[in-house]
């Protein structure tokens, strides 16, 4: 977390070294111990057959990290790890400077999956999982995985050059803002041995993929006003899709609430009748949000005149012939959903977007914060009122 408490943690450590020497030494168990109540909001659970101490390291020995639940599968078993300069704060939280992951190399009959370079930095474990606002929550400064490498046959089928994650937290505390970025991202799709899937793939392009992924936002956690700057998805000759919204209503009760249906969705994964209670009550909670607004735009690199060349070819026409038949259907579609006086937007920028494809933006911008039970409400009882109840508007190549 780039802006995290690091000021404050470092210089509190600094003056636990000074000033109380060794006779305050780590106590590694109270860690893990903290460490699972952390966890446990997840499901999640870790054990180590033995826990040492090495002046400010903790080292995990026979570590085990599993999912709780009748689900879980088998637990991932690391010989060792050591969590590297160790402090403990005021609270009883901790501080962990850096956190090396072993390579992971596991090979299945002709399959094999590689990672690595996994590490955490800047790790704050909470002194007590139950706090109030941020002070209950886990946080790391950066995530950050090196080369990933799923091979079949010899062959890499997908890889990845690097994956990071970084969060950070305003100067009042009441704001988490966090990145993420992915590339490299590389997958051959050429193995597919379905006959009819493969001709699919060669015939738009996709036989061979190269992209990046990214995201970045904030989380402001009292008002739970969660804003998605950037969720986008970039691949070469395809197009990239990019997401962006925001939401309030999005708690740390709520999300806790949230955990918990999950937990217990999962506890009894054969129990149709606790399946469904858990789920209404999940839908309960969605219905606490309410939408600021939200835009999806997908920047075409050629797939759409594939897809239109491939789709006449399958009906026995060209893809300029193709085109025309989605700009005729496209307004009988829009009839049937009774989107209103909208259909005519709609309808310019799908034909704006088929003639010359560009970019295709659909963007909601409400007047104020519209409460998700409204818009289910009115998808259910009136559709043709959505458009301008959460100010929806579509354009092309803008």
């Amino acid at each position: 977390m780039t802006q995290y408490r690091s000021t404050r943690l470092l210089l509190a450590s600094a003056a636990l070294t000074v000033f109380a020497g060794p006779a305050f030494a780590l106590d590694g168990q109270d860690l893990l111990k903290k460490i699972n109540a952390a966890f446990a909001t997840g499901g999640s659970n870790i054990t180590a057959e033995n826990v040492e101490v090495d002046g400010s390291n903790v080292v995990f020995k026979g570590l085990k990290l599993g999912v709780e639940g009748a689900t879980a599968e088998k637990p991932l078993m690391l010989e060792e790890l050591t969590l590297e300069g160790v402090t403990e704060e005021e609270g009883g939280a901790y501080y962990i400077e850096r956190v090396e992951f072993p390579e992971v190399n596991v090979t299945e009959e002709k399959s094999s999956f590689k990672v690595q370079d996994l590490y955490l930095a800047g790790v704050y474990v909470p002194g007590d999982a139950n706090a109030e606002g941020i002070d209950s929550l886990m946080f790391y400064e950066e995530a950050h995985s090196g080369p990933v490498d799923v091979t079949v046959d010899g062959k890499s089928v997908f890889s990845m050059a690097e994956a990071v994650g970084t969060m950070g937290l305003s100067d009042d505390e009441s704001t988490i803002t966090f990145e993420g970025t992915v590339t490299g991202v590389k997958a051959d799709l050429s193995t597919v041995e379905d006959p009819q899937t493969k001709a699919q793939i060669e015939a738009l392009g996709l036989t061979t993929l190269d992209g990046s992924m990214n995201m970045s936002g904030s989380w402001e956690v009292e008002s739970g006003t969660i804003d998605i700057e950037d969720y986008s998805i970039d691949f070469a000759n395809v197009g990239k899709l990019s997401l962006a919204f925001s939401m309030s209503g999005y708690t740390l009760d709520l999300v806790k609430q949230m955990q918990e249906q999950a937990r217990m969705m999962q506890a009894q994964p054969q129990n149709e009748q606790a399946q469904q209670a858990a789920g209404l009550a999940m839908l309960g909670l969605v219905q606490q949000m309410t939408l600021v607004d939200a835009q999806i735009r997908f920047e075409d690199a050629g797939i759409t005149k594939r897809g239109l060349d491939y789709a006449g070819k399958s009906n026995g026409a060209d893809g300029a012939q193709m085109a025309q038949m989605v700009k005729g259907m496209v307004p009988i579609l829009l009839a049937q959903a009774k989107l209103g006086a909208i259909q005519n937007e709609i309808s310019a920028a799908v034909n704006t977007y088929i003639d010359d494809p560009k970019a295709l933006t659909i963007a909601a911008a409400p007047a104020n914060p519209v409460a998700f039970p409204m818009i289910m409400g009115a998808a259910m009882g009136a559709p043709e009122t959505i458009p301008g109840l959460i100010g929806l508007k579509v354009t092309a190549n803008d």
